[in-house]
This record gives structure tokens, C-alpha cells and sequence, in this order.
């Protein structure tokens, strides 16, 4: 099968004058988005699986554009907090087409959901501990639900993200056709849900698929309990390659694998494609304003920090890095960090990068899942403002906060 876009868009993609402009126009450090590479994402990873129910995954990034741009695409979207729902039904979507997946929910995040399934009931809420589903009765809630099953296995790109062998996730395999039973005689059980891992690549697929054949058996376990299930949702974690060297995923192998591994079960099935989406659609300019030369190595320095995009620093995260006042002069090798005073604000040591200047623009690229999402304001530090290119016009659609933003909240 053939899909129209490029699977996986480089940094020497992207128009380095326009970027330059950019950074010119609205100031650094800037998120740069683009809602269509968001739509040709979803739709190229759809194609992939003709009869399956495609969602977004929120979590990956909530900014209005690109909630917007999935629901263009054509996109229902699966959200793990009531924020998402918020944020869902407030850039369009219809309540009864979402999915909330509720892991150890605040009091607040149910009783919103169970609220919400009160006016609107095709939500379907999912949950993986039988406490929530008591605190869900509790509320008077007795519709749509899936059962979050723990196959004790994990894949994914860090251990942080396997999530299908961590503890927190999921109805352990052992407990599943009990828990089912229980909670199909006081819900509408209509689907068997897990999320294995994320940051899946080519090389993981082997992996993948046997934690998916693992889920497709508890999910068997239910129906043969006497379920009469709807879908069985494997969740995401298909990955985008942040290195250069690394391929992209070639999604119709992986819908083959996907179907494979699900075999037989009279369910449709459903995915929730997050970082496949988003990463590749979205990166950061970043001004240099400090270069000094030490015994170990040229340190550059930026103004964007692991306030901007903390993935580095938490999980170690390589993205690429690319010069794009000058990406022709010869490359050596730097390290460039931020301004946060901590040995963590590095987002690359001894890269080679075509020698860098004072006031030089340097994009990160693949910024699009979980940067915005988790930018912070450390150091007091307001946070960026985040532009969307629509009809070849660049459009404000977050702006930079201010220092008046960072201290509105607090009372003396």
C-alpha cells in the first residue's frame, strides 16, 4: 500500500529561512508546529488498519491545533485525564465518541467522567483496578466500560514507558476473567484495553506482537466468562525515529503484525497512535547565546532548558539538533545546554553540529509528543509560545507567557 506523505519527516526538511524568520518574528525559544504533517500522520497510520478504530492519544500533546487538526483528519480521541476531556470537547469532539482512560482518577477526574457518561452515553470509560470501578458505582455510573488488563509484559523505548509489565497498569493477567464477571454485571463491559509500551521502532515489533498476542488471549478469557465484546484496544506506543539513522516504522507491516497477533477474536479492533502522530510535526528554535571553549568541549549555550523540553533530562531522550542559521559550515563536535542550573539542562554533549555562533538558530527536532505537554516553569522561567503554520502563514495559537503568568496564582 502506498501512502501519500514521507514517513518520517528529518530536520533538513524543514525550510531553514523560514525557520530562521521564525524564531526573527516571535522570539526564542519557540515551538513550531504543523497541523497538516498532523492530519497526513493520523491518516497515513490509519490507512495502515482499514476496519480498525483509530484514536488519538491526547496525552502526546492537548494544544488545541493539533486537536483540531486530528479532528479534521477524521480522528476520535482517547484522553487519560479530565483535562483531556475538557480540552477534547472544547476543540470539537463529541462526547460520545470519546474514550477516558482512568489510571488511579482523582475523585474530581470521575466524577466528572461519570457525569459526562450521564448526558452522553457513548462514553466509554476505561479503567485497570477494581477500586475504580466500585468508585464508579459509587457514583451511580453503570455504562459503557473497558477492563485495562496488566499481560505482563513491556516494550518501548525506556523502561519509564513499559508500561504493559509495570504494576500501576492494568487488571493483573491472573485476575482478569474474575474482574470481567464482576464487572459485567454492573457495567455495559464492552471492551478489553492495554498499553504495552511506547517509542515502539522496527526493531521492537517482534516484542510488540507478543505482548499483543498475550492481550488477544485475556481478551478471549473474558469473552469465553460470557462477554460479548466490542473492541479490544491495544493503545499505542508506535514510535517515530528521533535519530537520524533509524528507520521509520513501515506502518503496513505493522498493521499485518498488529492483525496477527490479534488473531481470531470477533472484536474490532482499536489503536491509540499518540507520539506517531504529533512528534515529527512539531519542533523548537532555539537562540545560542553563549559559546565557551573548555579542555573537554565547546559548550553552547541556548535559551530554551529542560523547561522547554524536559524529555533529555528525564529519559535520557536523544533529539536531533540541527544549525539552521548555518547548516553549511563544517560540523564539530559541542555540547549545548540551557540556562537552568543543573548538570541535567543538556540537550546533546559531543554532537557534531556545524560550528555554532552567537545568535545563531539551532532547531530540536521531533518536539511535537510530550515537549509542550511537559514544559514546566523551573527556575520561574515563563513558558514559550508555540506558533502553528497555516496556509503558509505562521499563526500564534499558544502564547508566550509572561513573568506577570508565572506568579498570577500566587497570594502573599
Amino acid at each position: 500500500m502506498s501512502h501519500a506523505s514521507p514517513a518520517v519527516r528529518r530536520l533538513a526538511d524543514w525550510d531553514h529561512d523560514r525557520l530562521v524568520d521564525l524564531a526573527g518574528d516571535f522570539e526564542t525559544p519557540l515551538y513550531v508546529l504543523d497541523p497538516d504533517r498532523v492530519r497526513a500522520n493520523y491518516r497515513r497510520f490509519a490507512a495502515a488498519f482499514p476496519d480498525a478504530h483509530v484514536m488519538y492519544a491526547a496525552k502526546a500533546h492537548t494544544g488545541r491545533a493539533v486537536l483540531e487538526a486530528v479532528l479534521e483528519a477524521g480522528a476520535d480521541i482517547e484522553c487519560a485525564a479530565m483535562g483531556e476531556l475538557q480540552r477534547a470537547i472544547d476543540a470539537g469532539a463529541d462526547p460520545d465518541t470519546l474514550q477516558y482512560t482512568a489510571v488511579n482518577p482523582p475523585d474530581r477526574d470521575l466524577d466528572y467522567a461519570a457525569e459526562l457518561g450521564a448526558d452522553h452515553p457513548g462514553l466509554t470509560i476505561t479503567a485497570g483496578a477494581r477500586d475504580t470501578f466500585d468508585r464508579l458505582e459509587a457514583r451511580g455510573y453503570d455504562g459503557r466500560v473497558a477492563l485495562r488488563v496488566n499481560p505482563g509484559i513491556g516494550t518501548g523505548h525506556h523502561e519509564k514507558v513499559a508500561t504493559g509489565a509495570d504494576a500501576k497498569f492494568g487488571i493483573p493477567a491472573g485476575d482478569v476473567a474474575e474482574v470481567a464477571a464482576d464487572v459485567g454485571e454492573r457495567f455495559d463491559l464492552v471492551g478489553v484495553h492495554a498499553h504495552v509500551g511506547s517509542g515502539v521502532l522496527q526493531d521492537d515489533l517482534a516484542d510488540h506482537a507478543r505482548a499483543i498476542e498475550r492481550v488477544a488471549d485475556l481478551a478471549r478469557e473474558v469473552v469465553a466468562g460470557g462477554a460479548d465484546l466490542e473492541f479490544l484496544d491495544v493503545g499505542g506506543g508506535f514510535g517515530v525515529p528521533y535519530r537520524e539513522d533509524e528507520p521509520p516504522l513501515d506502518v503496513d507491516e505493522v498493521g499485518d503484525l498488529v492483525r496477527g497477533a490479534v488473531g481470531d477474536l470477533d472484536a474490532q479492533l482499536a489503536l491509540e497512535p499518540g507520539r506517531y502522530v504529533v512528534a515529527d510535526a512539531e519542533l523548537i528554535l532555539t537562540e545560542v547565546n553563549t559559546i565557551k571553549e573548555t579542555p573537554a568541549t565547546t559548550v553552547v549555550g541556548v535559551d530554551a532548558s529542560l523547561a522547554t523540553l524536559i524529555r533529555p533530562a528525564m529519559f535520557d531522550a536523544y533529539h536531533p539538533i540541527r544549525n539552521v542559521s548555518a547548516p553549511e559550515r563544517a560540523s564539530e563536535p559541542v555540547s549545548v545546554g540551557g540556562p537552568c542550573c543543573t548538570s541535567a539542562d543538556v540537550f546533546c554533549t559531543d554532537r557534531p553540529i556545524a560550528r555554532p555562533a552567537r545568535g545563531d538558530v539551532l532547531a530540536i527536532g521531533n518536539a511535537g509528543a510530550y515537549g509542550y505537554e511537559l514544559a514546566n516553569q523551573f527556575h520561574s522561567q515563563p513558558r514559550p509560545a508555540e506558533v502553528a503554520l497555516v496556509d503558509g502563514e505562521a499563526r500564534v495559537v499558544r502564547r508566550r507567557e509572561t513573568m506577570a503568568d508565572v506568579t498570577r496564582l500566587e497570594r502573599g
